[in-house]
């Protein structure tokens, strides 16, 4: 099997968000191998390429909150994505109690390739 870049383990890891469930940057690179490297996250996020059809709303910050800033177009089409899948936001934040996906061990061990 070919080695990931840090890159591809975060493009790898979000799309393994189940519909409806979200996960904060932080757990994200966490689960990507990377402790610590939240911000990176979203550069990886941010630098996709198009045709991979990332699942990018599904990624939001440690308060559980989205966080582009309020009244703009991305803040708005993330909301309104979160929300087509039967999330509830409230003011732009979500239940991470509620919401946030729990990867059981088989996922963790047989799905994820590093």
């Amino acid at each position: 099997m070919n080695k990931l870049t840090p890159m591809e383990r975060i493009w790898f890891i979000v799309n393994l968000i189940p519909h409806g469930s979200v996960l904060p940057y932080g757990v994200v690179a966490d689960l990507a191998g990377l402790p610590g490297r939240a911000r990176y996250v979203s550069r990886a996020l941010r630098l996709a390429p198009d045709p991979l059809f990332l699942p990018w709303h599904r990624v939001i910050n440690s308060q559980g909150k989205i966080s582009f800033a309020k009244d703009t177009e991305p803040f708005r089409t993330q909301q309104e994505l979160l929300r087509s899948e039967g999330i509830t936001v409230n003011a732009g934040k979500i239940s991470l109690s509620q919401y946030q996906w729990k990867p059981d061990l088989a996922t963790l061990v047989f799905e994820l390739p590093f």
